[in-house]
């Protein structure tokens, strides 16, 4: 039988035609689909379509949309063989990274895609980054999805969500993941490269669950976003990071270092930090570099950091650890599980 593929619409340039008599850009019927791409009718599956009733620019994404996106996913979870989001670029290696999360055990693939230009532009890359994500996501073996975790899909590129970056804001090619190859490349061949692929990871350990159903989906969107991303600079201030490291209920902070996870060494700084420890805030330290990995103590200006028992972020994106955080924040309680569960790839987002 042919796969069901679900196709959701939240907004983004992708689903954006231009009006003739206003000129302007809005996002058009998606019922309408066929007639703006009719290519989609070649594709060995069925398609249905679902709306937000108000798309929204993906910089205005937000805890509450990300739930209601994962609603739509998770009500329809059984009736589809998977699931294509339209999503704006800007903010798609978030979306993508929370849903990793939300998503525990896998078996379908969810993947995010968006463009550059409208789908309506003469040179538009939306129709190429549709029908290969749609399928992408039609992919079957022994009548099983190949695919099974939260993916971005393009120009011509398949990442796995939670290794991702926008890059770019001009050029087609938007994303990177720098720390981890791309799971396909669509050329004259799709190439899928199952090796890259992340299989089902059993049980989630930060949640306990009956041994027997390990392999089970479930749905995990409960997120905690009294979280801050704390970027350091050269010349930032006492000012600065004590306002920060003070905001009322704040309970993690994603450190932006230096480096290989390098930060002042002035003691105003130390004692910042270790106060804000001593008030249970997490504090994860992830690298500023494009790409590479924290590895704390590698440099004297390091050193303190490991002392203070900073949570290492590895080589994980600061989307990934941002929704990580905001997972792991809900799912544990003490300092040593959340260490560990963080520092333990849950989704394939961090190198072990």
């Amino acid at each position: 039988m042919k796969p069901n593929i679900l196709l959701i619409y939240t907004g983004g340039t992708i689903g954006m035609m231009m009006d003739p008599e206003t000129k302007a850009l809005k996002a058009f019927d998606f019922s309408e689909l066929l007639v703006h791409i009719p290519e989609i009718k070649q594709l060995d599956c069925h398609i249905d379509t679902y709306s937000f009733d108000h798309p929204l620019d993906s910089s205005d994404m937000n805890l509450k949309e990300w739930r209601k996106l994962g609603d739509v996913i998770h009500e329809r979870y059984d009736d589809y063989q998977g699931f294509v989001v339209l999503h704006g670029s800007d903010t798609m290696s978030y979306t993508g990274s929370t849903l990793s999360f939300m998503f525990e055990n896998l078996t379908k693939p969810i993947i995010l895609t968006g463009s550059q230009l409208p789908i309506g532009d003469l040179r538009t890359d939306a129709k190429e980054n549709l029908i290969t994500s749609v399928q992408l996501a039609s992919q079957q073996d022994h009548g099983k999805p190949v695919i099974r975790e939260v993916c971005i899909y393009f120009e011509y590129q398949l990442y796995r969500a939670n290794r991702t970056a926008k890059m770019n804001a001009d050029h087609f090619e938007a994303f990177s993941s720098p720390n981890y190859p791309p799971l396909a490349i669509s050329g004259v061949h799709l190439n899928i490269d199952k090796r890259r692929l992340w299989d089902w990871p059993g049980n989630d350990p930060a949640i306990e669950v009956v041994k027997d159903d390990a392999t089970k989906m479930r749905y995990r969107p409960e997120l905690v976003n009294d979280v801050v991303v704390l970027k350091l600079f050269p010349g930032i201030t006492p000012k600065v990071v004590s306002a920060i490291c003070n905001i009322a209920g704040l309970q993690g902070i994603i450190l932006e270092t230096y480096g290989s996870g390098n930060a002042p060494t002035e003691g105003w700084f130390i004692e910042t930090l270790k106060t804000a420890l001593s008030r249970d805030i997490r504090i994860v330290n992830v690298t500023q570099c494009v790409g590479g990995a924290v590895s704390m103590g590698k440099y004297e200006t390091s050193i303190q950091l490991k002392s203070l028992g900073l949570v290492s972020g590895k080589d994980m994106t600061t989307e990934a650890a941002l929704a990580k955080m905001m997972y792991l924040l809900h799912h544990t309680s003490s300092l040593p599980d959340f260490r560990y569960y963080f520092e333990t790839s849950l989704r394939g987002e961090v190198t072990e």
